[in-house]
Parts: structure tokens; C-alpha cells; sequence
């Protein structure tokens, strides 16, 4: 599979700026990958698809406030500073994305929030953006950690162009997440409601939980026509003994089980037995999935209308079959359905 496959035209107003009023009444696609066959619907009719003992696997990350705006010492130049993740506790080390780049060096200080409440001095340049920042703080770390967040905002995409308002707070998060650690939500979550969960559950469907800490790796651009070649942002991820038995149980009772989201399917597919089964992990996954693929764990999968070019949308591909995905977003840009992190569903079963 080449880069060039992942082009398609996307027009700029169906990239949605805001989510829909109500978290499960977002339009959902429903495509089968047997037949190619779509349906339009309303995402709480995702209900009509599952029943009792079909699983659905939920990613319970939690976003942080991640993006700060600071100042650079003398010049008062402004600087973006995007929190990657802690390094060190102790040392208050943190990997971070800095913007502009060119403007900061080793030993730079840079200052935060009104009367410099933050300060942070530049330790290490490890990339051509990527700088490791030690926070320089008297006191102790829940009240370094409340200050950081505090002066932080909700890290939306850039894709998302507005100033980020009061709704994103709880919008840009799931209803189910517990673990903090994410840059990026994992969009497909956020189209449940804690009313059609409850339904869901009432129904018999059973849930289970995996963490992935989501990166900016999902945004980076692929610079390789030949896709074997681009390598993925490692993530953290756990699956814990309560999701394996969930999942394998569903598996050998040949119940449906639903990968909610791709950062579901990648965290499913790095820890496989050799049967098919999942297994319990801890650590960390580079796993890129593009097209041809086999998958083994889930059978059917929620996902968001993805980018043109993006890693996303090479997975999403693998999972539905190239022709009967591009297919399906021919259909969706033709029914002004809403891409990107805010826009519509899509459930493939």
C-alpha cells in the first residue's frame, strides 16, 4: 500500500469545529465489510447492532490540559509549550513540543501564568522541536501538578481552528475516562452518552477497558510513499487480567466483540497469542496497522471520519477493506457527514 492510496478531497467546512449538542446523537455510518452495504443513522442506534454478551472495548485514558502559553525570559517573546508526558516526578522533568522551535536553547527559562507563577528552564534538545523542560517549583508535587493544570488548556487539535471555549473541557473527554496521561482523546468515545451506556448495559452488553496514553503520533504526517517504512510515536498501554478474560470469553462463545476507536484495535493487536487470544500487557506499542492486515481480536469497530493521509485512515482501511472504505467516504462527503475529532460515527461491522 502507498501514501498516495490515503488521498481524497475533503472539503474544510464538513471538518467539524464543535461537537454535536447531545454525545450520542452524532450521525453514524453503518457499514458492513461482507457486503460494502451502508446505512444512515443516528449514533445512539448503535444500540440495534449488539446484544446480550457481545463486548464492547473501551480506551478509559483521560486527557490533561496539555498546552500552555508562556513567555521567553528577556525577549518576552511568546511560546506554545505542548506537555508530552512526565519524565521524571521527582525532578519535575517533562517532554514537551515547543513553538516556535528555533527560538529556544539549552538554558532558556521560560515563565508562566500571571506574576511568572511557572517557571521552567530548557534542559535538553532531543529533536528539532522536542525539548525536555525541568519546571523549577518550591512546592510539593499535587501542588505542582494542580498550578501546571491549572494554567494549561484543553488540548484540541489544530485542525479544530478556534480559540478553545468552556464546553471543551468536558466534551474533549470521554465519559468513562479514569487514567490520566493523554494528549489527544480517543475520539471515538466521546459519542457515548452515560444514557446509552446504562441502555447498553441493560441490553447485556458487557464491557471492557484498556488504556492507551494517546500521542501526538496520530497527528504526525507520513513522509513515506512506501508505508513499511514510517514508524509509529510509541504509546504507553495496559491491559489488565478483568479486559483479557472479558474479551476471550466473548471470543470463545463467538459473541461480537467492538474495538471502540483505533487506539483500541492497536492496543487489542499488540498482545496476541498465537491462537488469537488477548493477553494481558503492560508497556509500550509502535504497532502500525495499514493495509493488507489480519486482524485477531476484535470483529467489528467504531471509529471517527479520518483525515486524508492519515495513519488513522491507512488502519480504519485495513479493518473495513480499502474499496468498500473509500467507497463509504465517497458516500459520507456526498451526505455532509462531519470528519475529525468532533465530526460523525462510523460502525463497521
Amino acid at each position: 500500500m502507498k501514501l498516495s492510496k490515503f488521498k481524497y478531497n475533503l472539503p474544510d467546512e464538513l471538518i467539524s469545529l464543535h461537537p454535536s449538542k447531545n454525545r450520542d446523537e452524532s450521525r453514524l455510518l453503518v457499514l458492513n465489510r461482507q457486503t460494502g452495504n451502508i446505512e444512515h443513522k443516528i449514533f445512539k442506534d448503535v444500540m440495534d447492532y449488539f446484544n446480550d454478551k457481545d463486548v464492547m472495548v473501551f480506551n478509559n485514558t483521560k486527557v490533561f490540559p496539555a498546552r500552555l502559553y508562556g513567555n521567553k525570559e528577556k525577549t518576552g517573546a511568546q511560546i506554545e509549550v505542548f506537555l508530552l508526558r512526565e519524565l521524571n516526578r521527582e525532578l519535575r522533568l517533562w517532554d514537551v513540543l515547543v513553538d516556535p522551535a528555533r527560538k529556544i536553547r539549552i538554558g532558556n527559562k521560560l515563565y508562566f501564568g500571571d506574576d511568572d507563577l511557572l517557571v521552567a528552564e530548557v534542559i535538553d534538545n532531543t529533536t528539532s522541536r522536542g525539548r525536555t523542560l525541568r519546571f523549577l517549583f518550591d512546592g510539593t508535587y499535587d501542588e505542582f501538578k494542580d498550578t501546571l493544570f491549572k494554567l494549561g488548556e484543553t488540548p484540541l487539535p489544530k485542525i479544530i481552528n478556534r480559540p478553545v471555549e468552556e464546553e471543551d473541557a468536558d466534551r474533549y473527554q470521554t465519559v468513562f475516562a479514569k487514567h490520566e496521561g493523554a494528549v489527544a482523546a480517543p475520539t471515538a468515545g466521546l459519542h457515548f452518552s452515560r444514557e446509552l451506556l446504562k441502555r447498553l448495559e441493560i441490553k447485556g452488553v458487557e464491557f471492557a477497558e484498556i488504556t492507551l496514553h494517546v500521542g501526538l503520533g496520530n497527528f504526525r504526517s507520513v513522509d513515506v510513499e512506501d508505508l513499511t517504512k514510517h514508524k509509529m510515536d510509541s504509546e504507553q498501554i495496559w491491559i489488565k487480567e478483568e479486559a483479557v478474560n472479558i474479551v476471550n470469553t466473548a471470543k470463545e462463545e463467538k459473541h461480537r466483540v467492538c474495538a471502540v476507536g483505533t487506539t483500541v484495535m492497536r492496543t487489542l493487536e499488540t498482545s496476541v497469542s498465537t491462537n488469537g487470544m488477548l493477553k494481558p500487557f503492560e508497556g509500550w506499542t509502535n504497532k502500525f496497522i495499514f493495509p493488507p492486515y489480519d486482524f485477531s481480536v476484535a470483529d467489528s469497530m467504531i471509529s471517527n471520519f479520518h483525515l486524508p493521509l492519515s495513519t488513522l485512515l491507512m488502519m480504519v482501511s485495513a479493518f473495513a477493506g480499502y474499496d468498500h472504505l473509500m467507497n463509504a467516504y465517497k458516500e459520507a462527503i456526498n451526505e455532509k457527514y462531519h470528519f475529525g475529532t468532533y465530526g460523525d460515527a462510523m460502525l463497521i461491522i
